[in-house]
């Protein structure tokens, strides 16, 4: 039986830090040693910079191909059709969306439909364009996985797909890099933040996030720390600027706009307080990250971030301001509550491990291709 060849579409390394980017590297820089039966193809523009700073991906059982950044049109209709007819891919794993035109089995991981049950923040054009791609990757992928049970029983509920047919591959946190202790503290320092004295929240500039209810909720806090959102531009963000520039922001927020992998951790361990007040998730990366740094965690209430945060972390409905003031002030005041959650969230990541999903995914691969062996793909 010859050797499994699983491309990968990671182009997603080449933009905007996101979760999918997160989801993808961090997943396989598991996969890889755990398979050296199995050949890994990662399709992307920046070969030479995720080689370079994650050595698992230099792997024997790795090849790293470049694919130019490109418009997804063009990426989906000729680039990664051409491509896995190139270099020979039994299984191409996609995210979100599959080729345009079927020249091969696929998996897809379809981390959320939260276009389908929040459609109010997204652009509209984006909508459609996933209502039509994403049902069309559920129902058409060979191997469907997602990222938490909230997302697997929405794509069974939206897109008529057995749930026992969708796979959790759940997301993890890196313990090496995400955990308590006095590391980093002169990066923080060098941010011009105060260690230990600044609530925290990490998510892109988009509506979907919420910061305007956290911004409007921090500055009723008349003694609070201040509040430092660590985020790059996406869409819908100007309302928070302007805010931003407003005098009751002025001298209270901080907004970085992006902080590079390593210095990230440092941030996150040296928070007082960490809050992710998004109106809706898929996983919720960012919590998990935070209380395997050690930092108590005020979050929403909704959609799949009471399952990451179980009962480590304050929960608070997304829509009010009055809930997210009243939950800072608590934790901020509270030594011995601060205490007890950091010990619930240190608890609670241990529910989360990115090599248990590692393997999850690598026998489902396995399984997939015992059960195809011999099937090639056809010539474009």
């Amino acid at each position: 039986m010859r050797r499994l060849r699983i491309g990968i579409d990671f182009h997603t390394w080449d933009g905007i830090y996101q979760g999918s980017r997160s989801h993808l590297w961090s997943l396989y820089q598991q996969v890889i040693p755990a398979a050296p039966d199995v050949d890994f193809v990662f399709f992307l523009d920046g070969t030479d910079s995720l080689r370079d700073s994650h050595p698992a991906f230099d792997a024997p059982n790795v090849q790293l191909v470049r694919m130019r950044h490109s418009p997804g049109f063009f990426r989906l209709g000729v680039q990664l059709p051409w491509l896995r007819w190139q270099h020979d891919i039994d299984l191409l794993h996609m995210q979100y969306r599959l080729p345009l035109l079927p020249f091969g089995p696929c998996a897809c991981t379809l981390h959320d439909v939260l276009f389908e049950t929040h459609p109010e923040f997204f652009p509209s054009s984006f909508v459609w364009q996933s209502r039509l791609t994403c049902r069309q990757a559920a129902r058409h992928a060979e191997v469907l996985f997602t990222v938490s049970r909230y997302s697997r029983d929405e794509i069974a509920r939206l897109y008529g797909v057995a749930p026992e047919s969708i796979t959790v591959t759940a997301n993890g946190v890196d313990t090496q890099r995400f955990h308590p202790g006095d590391e980093g503290i002169d990066a923080v320092r060098r941010l011009g933040l105060q260690p230990g004295h600044y609530v925290l929240t990490v998510g892109r500039l988009e509506p979907r996030k919420n910061h305007l209810t956290l911004l409007a909720a921090h500055a009723r806090l008349p003694y609070a720390p201040p509040l430092v959102i660590v985020g790059q531009r996406d869409f819908g963000y100007t309302e928070l600027l302007d805010q931003l520039a407003g005098p009751l922001a002025q001298g209270r927020v901080l907004l970085i706009d992006r902080v590079d992998d390593a210095t990230l951790p440092a941030v996150m361990r040296h928070a007082q307080v960490f809050t992710y007040p998004a109106h809706a998730e898929g996983f919720g990366m960012p919590v998990l990250e935070a209380m395997a740094s050690g930092v108590p965690v005020v979050t929403s209430s909704t959609t799949s971030l009471p399952e990451v945060a179980g009962s480590a972390a304050l929960l608070v409905d997304p829509r009010s301001v009055d809930g997210w003031s009243d939950a800072l002030a608590q934790v901020i005041g509270d030594a011995s509550l601060q205490q007890s959650m950091r010990e619930r969230g240190l608890a609670q990541v241990g529910a989360f491990s990115w090599g248990h999903s590692a393997a999850v995914l690598l026998d489902r691969l396995r399984a997939w291709g015992a059960a195809r062996a011999g099937i090639r793909p056809a010539l474009p």
